[in-house]
């Protein structure tokens, strides 16, 4: 984690500023504590990357292989004994599912729907402030920040961003936590993406919470519409049309450009004999 960062970040359950208490730090933060003195709610830093979540024991409840991974990494006495502590809980784990999909993600990062998005973003004004929805491994807020001033990722997932954090910039940090969760308060951004999250997060509740965090710059916005997930499927999946409705009754304005729905090729390399193909819509709306 950035110290810098720090300025940007609030306590996710009352939105009051957070304390840092650092145990190792050398370019970076790479283990502490996150402590918001209101509520007493405490966040790690593991491995560089902040976990942002209500309820620690509750995120590894579902990872518990991660979460003897996130033991056996930490040096800190008092680190290890909070990781300890929070393993009580025992749900179906998510640990090699995530980790699955992170080198999924790290195999197909050529792309040509990479390609298309870097080019798309390129086009855009430099911007002060970006946050990127369900980063995983950092591809494109890794590309943002060589031409914008402070870039954020937020996912869910610790192998994915373990993954982006290899690739150090002076004006880019990553974080766990949940899209919904006010993380940064009422911090405005210039930019934002959601890249490909809708049939993991309810998409009008997604769209409305971004919103808030926009007065005024642009909203990227891409996905496949692959809500068939079985008992994981969102409640209320929307299509090429809904979304860009949505977007008009949130105060956006849709970019000529893609007013149309597209049909990008997304290629994801499950393993040497498999491959899923996509064909990805990509939208850049504005509010000014």
């Amino acid at each position: 984690m950035l110290q810098s960062s720090l300025e940007f970040l609030r306590c996710v359950r009352c939105g009051a500023k957070l304390e840092l208490d650092v145990f190792l730090s050398e370019k970076e933060i790479v283990e502490g504590m996150l402590e918001c003195k209101k509520c007493k709610l405490k966040f790690p830093i593991i491995h560089k990357i902040p976990i942002l979540w209500d309820d620690f024991a509750n995120y590894l409840s579902s990872r518990r292989i991660l979460g003897g991974k996130l033991y056996n990494l930490v040096c800190s006495p008092k680190l290890k004994s909070f990781v300890k502590s929070s393993l009580s809980k025992k749900e179906n784990d998510r640990s090699n599912l995530e980790e699955k999909w992170s080198k999924i993600y790290q195999n197909s990062k050529n792309s040509k729907f990479y390609f298309e998005v870097k080019k798309n973003l390129d086009a855009l004004p430099s911007s002060k402030l970006v946050l990127e929805h369900g980063c995983s491994i950092g591809i494109t807020t890794n590309h943002l920040a060589d031409s914008n001033e402070m870039v954020f990722g937020l996912d869910r997932s610790f192998s994915a961003l373990d993954i982006a954090k290899k690739h150090f910039k002076e004006n880019l940090d990553y974080f766990v936590a949940d899209s919904l969760c006010p993380v940064f308060g009422k911090l405005q951004f210039d930019l934002v993406l959601a890249l490909n999250v809708l049939e993991i997060i309810e998409p009008r509740v997604l769209l409305k919470s971004i919103s808030k965090q926009i007065t005024k710059g642009h909203f990227v916005i891409s996905d496949p519409y692959d809500f068939d997930r079985g008992p994981n499927s969102v409640k209320n999946p929307i299509n090429e049309s809904l979304l860009r409705i949505n977007l008009t009754d949130l105060g956006f304005n849709v970019l000529s450009s893609t007013k149309k729905p597209s049909f990008i090729p997304w290629n994801l390399k499950l393993n040497p004999r498999a491959t899923l193909n996509y064909k990805v819509d990509f939208v850049i709306a504005q509010k000014s």
